[in-house]
């Protein structure tokens, strides 16, 4: 599986942010995707998942802030960030296999990330 994070950068508390995960090397529509992020000195942590029925889950941290969705025909998942925090400042990844290892994020290779820094 090939995964592209993209859609980081700088933006000021309160403001939002879509990043967007482009799938490729598997069969998009059969697999769950996730978003993760890990700040600095803290460990990866799961911020929302998409299932291949469009079952979705989140974190509590970033519940009503955040909204996950996919394109099947683009084989991308988008995360729409709205209400950042600067507690939101971490390096978000993607991933996607099946529900059971994206919610847990017991997945292979995990790729760069994109850089997400929210200013107060």
């Amino acid at each position: 599986v090939q995964l592209q994070a993209s859609g980081g950068g700088l933006v000021q508390a309160g403001g939002s942010r879509t990043l967007s995960c482009a799938v490729s090397g598997t069969i998009f529509s059969l697999n769950s995707v996730g978003w993760y992020r890990q700040a600095p000195g803290k460990q990866r942590e799961l911020v929302a998942y998409i299932g291949s029925s469009g079952y979705t889950n989140y974190a509590d941290s970033v519940k009503g802030r955040f909204t996950i969705s996919r394109d099947n025909a683009k084989n991308t998942v988008l995360l729409q960030m709205n209400s950042l925090k600067p507690e939101d400042t971490a390096v978000y990844y993607c991933n996607a296999g099946p529900l059971n290892r994206v919610a847990a994020a017991s997945l292979g290779s995990w790729g760069q990330g994109t850089q997400v820094t929210v200013s107060s």
